[in-house]
Parts: C-alpha cells; structure tokens; sequence
C-alpha cells in the first residue's frame, strides 16, 4: 500500500514540478516539437493530479484550499508562457 503524502508536501512537490515544467531543455526544433509539448504537458498533467483531491478532504483548512487554487493557477500560467 502507498504511503499517504501529507497535504503540504503534495503542494511543495506540485511547485517544484510546475518549475521543472518552466525548465524543460527546448529542443532545437523550438517549442512546437511534440515531444516537448507532450513533456511539458505530462509535468504540468502530474503537478495538477498531486493536489486533485486535497480541497475534498475534511480536514483541509481554508489555507490549504486556497493554495490548491494557487496550483491550478500557476499549472495554467505556465502552460500558456511555456506553450502559447
């Protein structure tokens, strides 16, 4: 059986995946290379699904609902700076 991931370390290591999304090597095709985008995507995909089901927990406090908010805005932001 897995081990539970308390609720601030999903957070912490969303961040850091959204980060590496920011810091994937851009191929030398440019950034419509499908493989980038597919990469860029799966990271952003991962980050998003690390804090899916935190705001429908009970014993997630308003603080760390508002910083799951804060991961879908940043996965969103990213995706249109690095893709768009």
């Amino acid at each position: 059986m897995p081990k539970l991931i308390p609720a601030a370390e999903r957070i912490t290591r969303a961040r850091a995946l959204i980060q590496k999304a920011r810091d994937f090597p851009v191929p030398p095709e440019g950034k419509y290379d499908l493989s980038y985008i597919a990469g860029v995507k799966d990271l952003l995909r991962q980050a998003r699904d690390l804090v899916k089901f935190i705001t429908l927990t009970p014993s997630a406090s308003a603080e760390i609902k508002a910083e799951v908010r804060k991961i879908y805005e940043e996965a969103d932001l990213a995706d249109r700076e690095i893709l768009h």
